[in-house]
């Protein structure tokens, strides 16, 4: 097949999907384009993954080779928890990405979108045995609820999902990869996204904290709890009402940075 036919195809399969499936592709993309303009990504590795509305089995997931930056809604794939690409397009996946996201997505009905990246900030805490440390406002969202994976090597091999998924847990929505980087799941992609926005600020804080040596002031069981369930209730409210939560609020401002307004511009 040529290539102006493959494109042929791929656009009149994207004219037939749902309204909910191109939302959730132009959220997708819009999540992709945001890690590269925050300085998240690494080069063409790690994945943002989004469940495909109305199924249990199907993802959409980055076209492997390109930039984050340049991820389009059209341009990301869609496949089954068995790696099968299921649309017409000329692209394909990541081996790791597959392994790594197939296995949340089969194992958590709550996965609507995970979240998978490298910051300096998060392979570094994660190389740390301490892991995520609770010394400031954004880690005390992550207290007593971070998940550890150790290090396997390159997720290639299939057989780590079982493993990955089993410390995982079915409650934790956040998962630390040993030595690797962290990931982050939601409902949404606004909310996993939001979390993993706040787990990297908390990486970056901790390693720029323990770079001064001097001493940490200790926060209570009690008060990083308190924070911590202060953190879930704007999720619950996310989920209820997305429209006035704060992840809402947050993830629609940022999305707005990537189509930024003319410097002569007015609004109310």
């Amino acid at each position: 097949m040529t290539a102006t036919a493959a494109a042929g195809d791929a656009a009149a399969y994207m004219a037939s999907i749902s309204p909910q499936e191109r939302k959730v592709r132009e959220d997708l993309a819009a999540a992709y384009r945001l890690v590269a303009l925050l300085g998240m990504e690494d080069s063409i590795w790690t994945h943002i993954s989004a469940r495909v509305p109305g199924t249990h089995d199907q993802f959409l997931l980055n076209p492997h080779g390109v930039l984050f930056r340049d991820v389009t809604a059209s341009s990301l794939v869609k496949i089954d928890t068995e790696g099968r690409i299921l649309q017409p397009t000329r692209h394909s996946v990541n081996a790791a990405g597959f392994v790594v996201h197939s296995a949340v997505h089969m194992a958590r009905s709550d996965a609507g979108c995970v979240v998978h990246l490298h910051t300096v900030a998060g392979v570094a805490v994660s190389s740390l045995a301490c892991g995520v440390l609770p010394t400031n406002q954004w880690s005390f969202q992550f207290h007593n609820r971070v998940a550890y994976h150790d290090y396997e090597g390159i997720a290639l091999d299939t057989d780590e999902r079982e493993r990955l998924i089993a410390d995982l847990g079915p409650t934790a929505r956040v998962l630390v990869l040993r030595n690797h980087g962290m990931l982050t799941l939601g409902q949404t992609i606004a909310d996993a996204f939001i979390l993993m926005r706040n787990l990297d600020m908390s990486c970056q804080a901790q390693m720029a904290i323990s770079a001064t040596g001097l001493p940490v002031t200790e926060v209570s069981q009690e008060v990083a709890e308190h924070t911590a369930r202060q953190y879930e209730r704007s999720v619950e409210k996310h989920h209820a009402d997305p429209s006035t939560s704060s992840i809402s609020l947050e993830w629609n401002a940022l999305v707005r940075r990537l189509s930024p307004p003319e410097p002569t511009h007015f609004s109310d």
